[in-house]
């Protein structure tokens, strides 16, 4: 029951515990030390109430602010220096168990009750504790502790004579501390009177009602105020014996799973001895079984003592972690049921509503807390080998346990004369290494991201070949698949490395292109049944690398204006290419040239194209620009800078013009990246 009583701050048992509205409580002093201040506006220093207990803060407990100076403070388990920044402020603090803040209003931590439950209870556990106590050994003698003489009020240490000269002396650092006789050992001063529960808001006046609807008690003139006029109020002691019937009972609950518990480390800890037993049984069993068979059997018998060995030290582990875990959860019940017992036995029908509602509600969490299965043990003494003696003399050297199931599917294996790679694609092949055990519901496909990164699923499915698209060009990827089935999913195989090419080819790409488009050459030439502009993309999109590509002009009348370059899939298909801010193109009459984003046209460049000529366009997506190029020459300044995402090959012209792509290309040497 001690951790009941403890302050979550301190640790040290409560003092003037102040009751949060969280239902937790900690000391009045603990209270003070997380106490911050906060920058919603604090009433100034002559408007506070006088008395507050925030006048005699010192500001050396208080919690640290944020180094943004953003005024706001958080709870820290020791001592910090506050530097408020300027402003008026008010005051809150943290539970330090479950963080909930409590904004304090201008009575500062008077406005909030004292637990006097708790406190009682307390001091007659302290009363008790000291009557059965020892005298104070001293704590740093290193043989035979002797009785203690002093006590470090500030390192909380008990010494005796020799060791407090040794190890704490009268001077530098330790000069301030306190030294004082320890506690004599015997029964406290036993408890005073208690004063009655008076209201918080009307000090003179006794709580007689208790209104459901606040959770709170009140008094008679609470009632005349009108506050609760609208509230269900009931007569105090009618509440408190009602409270003490629902915490009574649920108490019973948790009483019999408590003793179900203490039932079920009796029978854990029995196992723990048939296991010890069986097992030693079983070992010998073994040992007689291999002894009796001929020498090919010795080379096993190591094996399969390891087996056994390493079953039952599986088993007595599971078992000493479940005593562990349900000899915790039972030492926590059992303090929360002592303490709960003593709160029974309390008569002050205030204070036990106080923390009624928070008790009923722990009890009932821990009745929750042992759950059906939670108090039976997760392995049996027995051990589920078997062993066939009765094989023949050839099967010996593959004598092993028999399994307890089906397993999860073995690693595939995959056919790498099947796996291949091309252009940014790349297809995987597998198959299963013989007849599973059980049937596989599927296999799981995972590749890197080309820099050796973290793996990703591609593929999830029963087919045993797969071709991913959308790569990155000039990348290794490192493949791998594993299979699964209803027990659970296998290891995965060997890696595969695949490599994508290391230029792109493609060709125009006849789904996303507009209808007046015309292709031709297995989509390799394209022109245009329109007099106005018409967009057409390429097959290929590129996120990174360097590359290059041509489109040559093989007719070319009444001189137009075709734009080539980049876009986004999506840009308008019905305008010149780089109209709209989904593309960035170069477009070119037979004597000057433009580049143009977003409808701007910039950078005019003498010089144009004819029929024979070939555009080249260069996409560095490592410096993220764009250049063009005619005849192999670049035509102008780099044409755009800061290019980043997916990019396809674009070009727009209309019924005047003809073009063939040519991909495949490497960055021409005279051509610079």
């Amino acid at each position: 029951m001690e951790e009941e009583l403890k302050c979550p701050v301190c640790g040290a048992l409560l003092r003037d515990p102040l009751l949060l509205p969280c239902s937790h409580s900690v000391c009045l002093a603990c209270a003070r030390n997380i106490t911050v201040q906060t920058p919603d506006g604090e009433p100034p220093a002559h408007a506070r109430a006088p008395g507050s207990d925030y006048d005699s803060l010192d500001p050396d407990k208080m919690s640290v602010y944020s180094e943004t100076d953003s005024g706001y403070g958080s709870y820290t388990p020791c001592q910090l220096r506050v530097f408020p920044p300027p402003g008026s402020r008010h005051c809150s603090l943290t539970c330090p168990l479950c963080h909930r803040s409590v904004s304090l209003d201008e009575r500062g931590l008077r406005g909030l009750p004292r637990n006097r439950l708790l406190e009682a209870i307390v001091g007659r556990y302290q009363r008790t504790r000291a009557a059965t106590a020892s005298p104070p050994k001293c704590q740093l003698c290193a043989r035979g502790p002797a009785d203690a003489t002093l006590v470090c009020e500030q390192c909380d240490v008990f010494y005796c004579d020799p060791c407090r000269q040794r190890c704490h002396p009268s001077r530098g650092p330790l000069a301030k501390h306190r030294l004082v006789p320890p506690p004599a050992p015997g029964p406290g001063p036993g408890p005073g009177a208690r004063k009655p529960a008076t209201c918080a808001e009307h000090d003179a006046e006794s709580l007689s009602a208790f209104c459901c609807s606040c959770r709170a008690p009140v008094c008679a003139r609470c009632l005349e105020d009108g506050r609760h006029a609208q509230h269900d109020v009931r007569p105090l002691p009618a509440m408190w014996k009602q409270h003490k019937v629902q915490l009574s009972q649920a108490l019973n609950g948790v009483s019999d799973k408590a003793k179900d518990a203490k039932e079920f480390l009796v029978q854990l800890k029995n196992m723990l001895q048939q296991i010890q037993e069986n097992g030693v049984e079983f070992e010998a069993c073994l040992v007689a079984q291999c002894d009796s068979l001929i020498e090919a059997l010795t080379r096993q018998k190591a094996k399969l003592m390891t087996k056994v060995t390493k079953e039952k030290e599986h088993k007595l582990k599971v078992v000493r972690d479940q005593i562990t875990h349900c000899t915790v959860k039972l030492r926590q019940t059992t303090g929360m049921m002592e303490y709960c017992l003593e709160v029974l036995k309390e008569n002050d029908p205030s204070g036990f509503l106080q923390i009624s509602d928070a008790l009923i509600k722990r009890v009932v969490s821990s009745q929750d807390q042992w759950v059906k299965g939670a108090l039976e043990p997760k392995v049996g003494p027995d051990f589920d080998l078997t062993l066939n003696t009765d094989s023949l003399l050839q099967t010996i050297l593959l004598l092993d346990f028999l399994d307890s199931g089906p397993p999860v599917p073995p690693a595939p294996l995959l056919q790498l004369e099947k796996c291949c790679s091309g252009n940014n694609s790349a297809t995987l092949a597998w198959r299963v290494a013989g007849p599973p055990a059980h049937p596989i519901e599927g296999y799981i496909l995972e590749l890197d991201d080309g820099n050796g990164g973290q793996y990703r699923e591609v593929y999830v499915g029963k087919e045993t070949v797969c071709t991913v698209d959308g790569l990155h060009f000039n990348s290794s990827y490192n493949a791998r698949v594993k299979a699964y089935n209803a027990i659970g999913v296998g290891p995965y195989s060997k890696t595969a490395v695949l490599k994508t090419s290391d230029v792109a080819r493609f060709t125009f790409d006849p789904t996303s292109a507009h209808r007046d488009i015309v292709l031709t050459n297995e989509n390799q030439t394209v022109s245009c049944n329109s007099y106005d502009d018409r967009v057409v993309l390429g097959t290929a999109a590129f996120s990174k690398g360097v590359h290059y590509w041509e489109v040559c002009v093989e007719r070319y009348d009444n001189h137009p204006d075709p734009a080539f370059g980049v876009a986004r899939i999506n840009t308008v298909k019905d305008m010149m290419l780089g109209k709209d801010d989904k593309a960035w193109a170069m477009y070119v009459d037979n004597n000057r040239s433009w580049f143009m984003h977003n409808n701007s046209h910039t950078n005019r460049a003498e010089g144009g194209i004819a029929k024979g000529s070939a555009v080249g366009v260069l996409l560095d997506l490592t410096k993220h620009t764009l250049t063009f190029y005619i005849n192999k020459v670049q035509h102008g300044p780099t044409a755009f800078e800061n290019l980043d995402g997916v990019f396809m090959p674009a070009v727009s012209l209309n019924r005047n013009v003809q073009v063939t792509l040519v991909t495949g290309l490497e960055v021409p040497k005279n051509i610079k990246p």
